[in-house]
């Protein structure tokens, strides 16, 4: 899908950016997750309102709210932002346009497909995803020059390009016509959300699975710019480095429907999630930068494997007609993570450096992979 490619290229090129211009502020790296908080807490509130309303009206409406935000946002970072508050408050637009997006481009995902086919679909939709984190980082060493802190300015400024072309292909989308679901459930958000027994806890540990996935995610493209800094690694080897992970999750995710296939889908996701958190564990250590690349790709692959089988696990799992409303709790689960993670992690930050951030992270993963391998409620 373009547009998701588009979101994920604007997107992972403004945050990474965003701690670039923090920096330039000297803003202290202790205070950079607050700015993984902006991005996160307003579509923390909103998320599940946004998917019953998807639900029960269709995408188009979030998918072109969303992509109007994220305009502003990037033109706000452009022109209108010399301090830290300003950066905050741009991440909070960009957030809210991001989130509007990616309810929008799920929910048409789901539309008309068997459960066997969710695997797979998911999957495709995650490889575009994971070909715009790629194109984003990359538009830093293309734009911001080789320098241990870029130009931040001509990356924004070219990052107003890459969101006018985001509008435009909203306008060239074609979204299904929206028709009730039969037998779907009524169109209270209380009875939406009213599951119990299995069905809950499958829920609730996939939701799980997915925040600390997408917590790890977002903390590595906030924090590995620092971690560069602060070890004389340039800019433009961070952005190559982030890339490299982004590649590797669409690598990986290609192969998702045959992995599952074979070895079904709690003892791939279970797995995934073990070898992600020695990859992240590892990256603090001091090695060879070539080895620190092959550690990147390591999880990027496992990392990316995780959020289509989290996709799929909710979306099989969900009530007829509530889809979007699943799908949105797991998003406002991600922007729990996105907003606790940070918070824990600048305490770690402060205390044991940035080394200390990505262990705990570490840790989470590990934790998370029990409870989906020993099939507990999470």
């Amino acid at each position: 899908m373009c547009h998701a490619v588009v979101v994920q290229a604007l997107t992972y090129v403004l945050r990474p950016t965003t701690a670039y211009r923090a920096l330039e502020l000297e803003v202290p790296a202790s205070q950079l997750g607050l700015l993984s908080g902006a991005f996160a807490v307003v579509p923390l509130l909103i998320a599940i309102p946004v998917g019953r309303m998807t639900d029960l009206r269709g995408e188009r409406l979030v998918l072109w709210t969303g992509a109007g935000l994220m305009l502003v946002a990037t033109a706000g970072l452009a022109w209108l932002a010399d301090s830290f508050m300003a950066l905050l408050l741009w991440s909070v637009v960009l957030g809210v346009g991001h989130l509007l997006t990616i309810v929008g481009e799920q929910t048409t995902v789901t539309v008309a497909r068997s459960a066997r086919s969710l695997d797979s679909a998911f999957g495709r939709y995650t490889l575009s995803v994971s070909f715009g984190q790629i194109v984003g980082p990359g538009l830093i060493t293309l734009l911001g020059g080789d320098g241990a802190i870029p130009d931040t300015s001509a990356i924004f400024d070219g990052a107003v390009v890459l969101a006018v072309v985001l509008v435009v292909s909203t306008a060239a989308l074609r979204t299904s016509r929206y028709e009730p679901v039969r037998d779907a459930v009524p169109g209270s958000l209380r009875q939406a959300m009213s599951v119990t027994g299995p069905v809950r806890s499958e829920l609730l540990t996939a939701i799980t699975a997915s925040l600390v996935l997408i917590a790890a995610i977002d903390l590595l493209v906030v924090y590995v710019p620092a971690l560069g800094a602060q070890a004389g690694i340039s800019a433009g080897t961070v952005g190559l480095l982030l890339s490299v992970r982004a590649a590797a999750s669409m690598v990986s995710r290609m192969f998702v429907g045959g992995l599952v296939a074979r070895f079904r889908r709690i003892p791939t996701l279970g797995a995934s999630l073990a070898i992600s958190s020695l990859a992240v564990a590892a990256i603090p250590v001091p090695m060879p930068l070539a080895v620190l690349f092959a550690v990147m790709a390591l999880g990027g692959l496992t990392l990316g494997i995780g959020q289509p089988l989290t996709m799929a696990w909710v979306t099989e799992a969900s009530p007829p007609g509530a889809r979007a409303t699943w799908l949105s709790v797991r998003l406002t689960g991600n922007r729990l993570g996105q907003t606790m993670v940070p918070t824990v992690a600048g305490l770690a930050a402060s205390s044991a450096g940035v080394g200390g951030v990505l262990w705990v992270m570490a840790a989470a993963l590990a934790g998370v992979a029990l409870v989906v391998r020993r099939g507990r409620p999470a």
